[in-house]
This record gives C-alpha cells, structure tokens and sequence, in this order.
C-alpha cells in the first residue's frame, strides 16, 4: 500500500486591508470630537466667583484670556505670595499687556480687531487694588471691551 499525502498551501491567506483607511479616520474623528485642547496651563489659582447674571461671549477668536490669581503651591517659591497676572502660560508684569494685546491684535483680520474683548478669570481672594492696576494698563493700552469671568450660580452651589 501506498500512501497518499494531499499537497497543502506554504503561506497562509492573506488580510483584507481595504478597510483599514475607514477605520482610521473613523478613530481620527472621534479623537478631533472628544479631546478639549488645553488653552493654557494655569501658574495662578484662578477660582471665579459665582454669578447670576451672565452672558456667553460668541467669538472665542476674538477674546484674550487674563488670569490674576496668587501663584499655585509649586510656583511659590519662583513667584512668591502675593497676586499675580498671567498672560498665556507665562507670568507677566502690568508692562507687558500692551504686547500682549498686540500680539493677539496682529494676528486677526482688520475687519474684527474692533470686537476684541479682553477676559480676566480673577481668584475671588484677589484684592480690587491689583485689578484696578491691570484695568488701568488695559485702558492705556486701549483695549476697553473688558470681561469678568464667573461661574453660573445654581441651586446647588449654595450661593
């Protein structure tokens, strides 16, 4: 007797790839959708004060963020205790807002630089005599459409 031996395939069948482009843009999508980007990470402790009376600025584009706020815990012994400003990431004196806003000023069509407001998140420790400083650079520099950040007061906030 002989013995007889089916022949088999040496590689195995290959995948489908064809597929595959969806599957990553389906991912890329969902990924642009969920993330928040961070705007800036925060050197102040910047708590806002609770309000009722508030109103959503429309145009991201066209708000510069200010925080004022006393230096978090790992920043004490760089910035010290007392109140401070930041603009961007970066801690800044009252002398460099007129840049600031000229930085950001430049970098929009001339049509919209009229609606450019200027937001300040300000720690509700903070003492009016700082702020009235950063309004007084503010209004030197011309910059007059001016924002106070709060939070929405709400039932459970117990405000």
């Amino acid at each position: 007797m002989s013995r007889f031996s089916t022949k088999r395939a040496d590689t195995a069948p290959t995948i489908s790839t064809s597929s595959l482009p969806d599957i990553i843009f389906i991912l890329l999508f969902f990924f642009m959708v969920v993330v928040k980007l961070r705007e800036s990470n925060l050197k102040v402790k910047a708590v806002t004060p609770y309000a009722t009376e508030l109103t959503k600025l429309e145009k991201k584009s066209l708000v510069n963020t200010m925080y004022i706020g006393r230096p978090l815990s790992q920043f004490v012994n760089q910035y010290g205790t007392k109140p401070r400003l930041q603009l961007n990431d970066k801690i800044a004196d009252l002398n460099e807002i007129p840049l600031f806003l000229e930085r950001h000023k430049v970098k929009l069509p001339e049509g919209q630089r009229p609606g450019i407001t200027t937001s300040m998140k300000i720690d509700g420790d903070v003492t009016m005599g700082f702020v009235s400083d950063v309004k007084t650079e503010l209004r030197k520099a011309g910059q007059l459409k001016v924002n106070y950040s709060a939070k929405k007061r709400t039932e459970r906030s117990g405000f």
